[in-house]
């Protein structure tokens, strides 16, 4: 991947609840991460947003959870390694089903919530996700933490024969070793606009951002995240749209 591509999380809806501005987003991104039922999404969901992801062009990818409906997959589960790549596995295969049946690929895989975070912090739960992955397709990247150090992560994927692509995220703060700030702690999520382009500028051209500790960060990404669930967040995606594609106009 050469240039920093921008992805959302997709399909969240569940139902006649809805979550997420999808339609007004899905116009601005390169990679769709599509809810795949087990911390939102169901069937019809599913199929639609994958339906929207291709007459948009936009890549889609799995986006698999700890079974956790009622907490949106953002409680850790006591899952045995087994256990999540069997329960990454049933998602994968769902999520398929949906894209073969609109014609497009599943490109890549990108865990939610919990998962995604217990991912990066315990290497047991990252091999039990790629060992996911290998038995349902070896060539699907991995999306996973650009933290400080990733030479962890990179030495297990080399381990296991799979690819990573590192993500940051424009509209969160990060603590010193390049961790995303728990959401129950204040100023966790960054609402300004003008802060969210700033900071996706940043990652996108190689400059530190400033950690809460006060030190300064820089993250080697491969994507940049983008959250619209709400007018000024579709309007900081369509800013950082544009702001990426100037940066790659002038280089």
């Amino acid at each position: 991947m050469n240039t920093l591509l921008l992805n959302a999380d997709m399909g969240e809806s569940f139902g006649p609840w809805v979550m997420g501005r999808d339609h007004e987003v899905m116009p601005h991104v390169d990679l769709a991460n599509v809810a795949c039922g087990f911390h939102a999404s169901d069937p019809d969901v599913m199929r639609r947003t994958v339906r929207l992801a291709r007459e948009h062009a936009v890549r889609v990818g799995a986006h698999p959870a700890y079974p956790d409906l009622v907490g949106f997959g953002r409680r850790s589960l006591a899952c045995s390694p087994e256990e999540i790549e069997n329960l990454v596995l049933y998602q994968l295969g769902a999520l398929y089903g949906m894209c073969r049946a609109e014609g497009l690929e599943l490109s890549y895989v990108k865990p939610h919530g919990a998962l995604y975070n217990d991912m990066a912090r315990d290497p047991e739960t990252m091999t039990a996700v790629m060992r996911a992955i290998l038995a349902f397709d070896p060539a699907l990247p991995l999306m996973t933490l650009a933290t400080r150090d990733t030479s962890a992560a990179r030495e297990l994927a080399e381990e296991q024969g799979v690819t990573l692509w590192f993500e940051a995220f424009a509209d969160r703060a990060y603590d010193g070793e390049g961790r995303l700030v728990s959401r129950r702690e204040p100023g966790a999520v960054h609402h300004d606009p003008e802060v969210i382009v700033d900071q996706a500028r940043r990652i996108a051209s190689g400059q530190p951002l400033t950690a809460i500790d006060g030190s300064e960060l820089v993250l080697a990404a491969d994507t940049l995240c983008v959250h619209g669930d709400n007018p000024e967040s579709i309007a900081a995606v369509r800013a950082i749209r544009q702001a990426l594609n100037a940066l790659r106009s002038d280089s």
